[in-house]
């Protein structure tokens, strides 16, 4: 039996045409069956019509002349493009080695990512939320179809404080603070290294200036970083207001990086909108988040790298202990809940992205899976509001919505190994 079975990426450009342009062009997916990405049942067999990058039907349809017209069959599923609610495409295509060469180029990370967002695509993710990186040319490189790769929601450069969990500096490297020098890391984009209220808003108000789609703060301790333990809690709640403050001026929001219950209390206090992570969460501070209405991104944790010391490979592990409780409780409770991959530095795993969305079968049923990796998800990306780099609806199949799609060789939801 077939493990993985064909799927038609479409790739459709944004078009804006003028009154004097013919219209665009049209594409009829005919008798396919259809997963909306809201969880309900596959269709029975209907047609889909298309007209530029916009569905304009769903239902029975005749396309203009000269439309190309795809045949499901029957038995194919047209669905909506999957989601990828964290990713960092800067550091998936590169090891630790590469990265801390003092031969890495910005070009040599652009390639890199690059390849990473190219694979992405053709494994069916067709939108993204990078969550921390120097990605802001590669998302130039695709809108003007220059790399094919997902639409993507950049945060720009991690906000970190000094010993936070986006601090990457060499041990040969001091403090800006003290050495005039800011380090390799946040010359690259990766990062910056901000401490107190003012230097906060500065480095949130540069990620806004080169058009971040939400700001990204590490609030905790983290499993990949060197200096920080896991349980220890970062920013002050005045420094995490200023990134809200600031945020919330320009219509988007805050994600902070956060594993401990005294991390999230504090961040939700300060306003922020988006949990990455929450593993080591207790039920108290998960149901705060359904009072507050505050989202959480939560992952399946990729184990240790052969590059990872002994305190990492500590950390994972306390962290892959408490993913388990953290999926059922947030699914008990009904939490805001996102799903996201958050591969760091292993470059071997991005070929596995599909394979942890399906890890979710432990605790969802195969159409859950999907409606979170499709409709919800999107709901995430939408909270960017007029921030959001691409205007339209996503994560369905309805009529005006954008057609970020995929066509599965047979039914998904009776199959979720399609």
């Amino acid at each position: 039996m077939r493990t993985v079975c064909s799927a038609l990426l479409l790739a459709l450009a944004i078009i804006a045409p003028a009154q004097s342009q013919p219209a665009p062009a049209e594409t009829l997916f005919r008798n396919v069956r259809v997963f909306d990405g809201s969880g309900a049942a596959i269709s029975a067999p209907t047609d889909v019509l298309v007209r530029g990058n916009v569905i304009v039907s769903v239902g029975p349809a005749t396309p203009a002349p000269g439309a190309t017209v795809i045949d499901g069959g029957g038995r194919r599923t047209l669905m909506p493009g999957l989601i990828d609610a964290h990713v960092h495409l800067a550091f998936m295509g590169l090891g630790k080695e590469a990265l801390m060469s003092s031969d890495l180029t910005p070009a040599a990370v652009e390639a890199a990512t690059a390849r990473e967002a190219n694979a992405m695509l053709m494994r069916g993710f067709t939108a993204v939320r990078d969550m921390g990186g120097p990605v802001f040319a590669l998302k130039r490189a695709i809108d003007r179809g220059a790399v094919a790769g997902p639409r993507l929601w950049p945060s720009g450069a991690m906000i970190s404080q000094t010993s936070g969990h986006a601090d990457f500096r060499l041990p040969s490297e001091g403090s800006r603070r003290f050495t005039g020098k800011p380090s390799r890391s946040e010359l690259l984009g990766a990062n910056f290294i901000a401490d107190g209220r003012d230097e906060v808003l500065v480095a949130t108000r540069e990620n806004l200036r080169f058009g971040a789609s939400q700001i990204k703060l590490m609030a905790g301790g983290g499993a990949s970083s060197d200096y920080d333990p896991i349980d220890v809690a970062q920013y002050t709640l005045d420094e995490l207001k200023a990134a809200v403050e600031a945020a919330d001026d320009w219509n988007t929001y805050v994600t902070v990086h956060a594993y401990t219950p005294k991390a999230v209390r504090r961040a939700v206090e300060a306003g922020v909108k988006v949990i990455e992570h929450g593993q080591l969460l207790d039920d108290a501070t998960i149901q705060l988040l359904v009072d507050k209405g505050v989202w959480l991104s939560l992952q399946n944790l990729p184990p240790a790298g052969a590059a990872d010391g002994v305190d990492m490979r500590a950390k994972k592990a306390a962290i892959a202990e408490g993913s388990d409780k953290a999926w059922a409780t947030a699914k008990r409770l009904g939490v805001k809940l996102a799903w996201g991959t958050d591969f760091l530095f292993q470059p071997e795993l991005g070929r596995e992205q599909n394979a942890y969305l399906l890890k979710l079968r432990r605790w969802f049923t195969p159409a859950e899976i999907l409606a979170k990796a499709t409709g919800t998800n999107a709901e995430l990306l939408a909270l960017s509001g007029p921030r959001a780099p691409y205007q339209g609806r996503l994560g369905v199949v309805a009529t005006g919505a954008l057609a970020d799609l995929i066509l599965v060789d047979g039914d998904p939801v009776a199959n979720v190994d399609l």
